[in-house]
């Protein structure tokens, strides 16, 4: 029934803990999710530093998704966009061929406070890589919701149970947060190729196995698994078709490996704008680590 079971790993990012799920080294994808970052939890004292905060950096190929379960965090683009993203809200930004951003904690920083959220890529179709940069806010209310019996689910992206996000998605995928009771139950949407669910809290039993917090289940096509929560539980479910292999370094995701080169050169030489509004600094590329392709630990 279940292909692997992924683990996640932890990163100190100067006080704020993220945890890094995909990519991992026998399972690079789930579908056309290639990264999977868990932001948190953490308690934010007020007044702390910027050095928490996620400097402008580039991404080129991929759409991110930034969601969130308690906190605040701003976003910033190259083009022009400034949205505070709040919890629950879907924000979907889509790097194309070349977008810079910034992450920062603005609102915490003045009164403190709990964060914990997901932030996912989803690498595009090859005829899609480089189309023009953009950003799309979808608000809490906007996005579809479903559940009974001690269920209750959000669709934030893509299709699944009879319902559709409105999000724009340029490849077949789902993307669903779900809270469940104990004891509750729910099966994993059908018609998609590859399939997976992240439990970000609690416990979650399938085939007489119980799985904790931080495990992502990957499961294998075809199979119809029921997931049943033990205690309080909060699940993550991804997946969709696969989009053809990538390459992936720092920030940057393409099928040619080429093109990850023209865009470090592209970094480099600051032919990426800055965000508008968040120009003073930026983050390097990482030239130490220009023979380890693996990418930040947080977008």
């Amino acid at each position: 029934m279940l292909d692997i079971v992924i683990d996640t790993r932890c990163h100190d990012l100067g006080g704020f803990e993220v945890g890094r799920v995909l990519p991992f080294r026998a399972r690079r994808m789930v579908g056309p999710f290639i990264f999977f970052d868990r932001m948190g939890p953490a308690q934010m004292p007020p007044g702390i530093p910027r050095e928490t905060d996620v400097r402008p950096h580039p991404h080129i190929g991929l759409s991110t998704i930034t969601y969130l379960f308690e906190g605040e965090m701003t976003h910033r683009d190259s083009t022009g966009v400034e949205q505070v993203i709040r919890p629950g809200a879907l924000n979907w930004m889509t790097a194309g061929r070349g977008i810079s951003h910034s992450e920062r904690f603005d609102g915490l920083r003045e009164r403190g406070g709990p964060m914990d959220g997901i932030q996912a890529w989803v690498a595009l179709p090859t005829e899609d890589e480089e189309t023009a940069p953009d950003f799309a806010h979808h608000p809490a209310g906007a996005l579809p919701e479903f559940g009974e019996g001690g269920l209750s689910a959000r669709l934030i992206a893509g299709e699944a149970y009879g319902l559709r996000s409105p999000a724009r998605t340029r490849s077949p995928l789902f993307y669903v947060h779900a809270e469940l009771a104990d004891g509750a139950r729910m099966g994993l949407p059908e018609g998609h190729a590859e399939r997976a669910v992240y439990v970000a809290r609690g416990e979650v039993e399938v085939g007489g196995v119980r799985y904790p917090e931080g495990k992502m289940l990957v499961f294998r096509g075809g199979v119809a698994p029921t997931l049943t929560a033990v205690g309080a539980t909060r699940l993550m479910l991804l997946g969709g078709e696969p989009v053809g292999a990538r390459h992936i370094w720092w920030n940057f995701v393409s099928s040619r490996r080429d093109r990850i080169e023209q865009a470090k050169a592209d970094w480099a030489a600051g032919r990426i704008p800055l965000p508008p509004m968040d120009r003073d600094t930026f983050i390097p590329l990482p030239e130490a680590q220009a023979q380890a392709p693996t990418p930040n630990p947080m977008s």
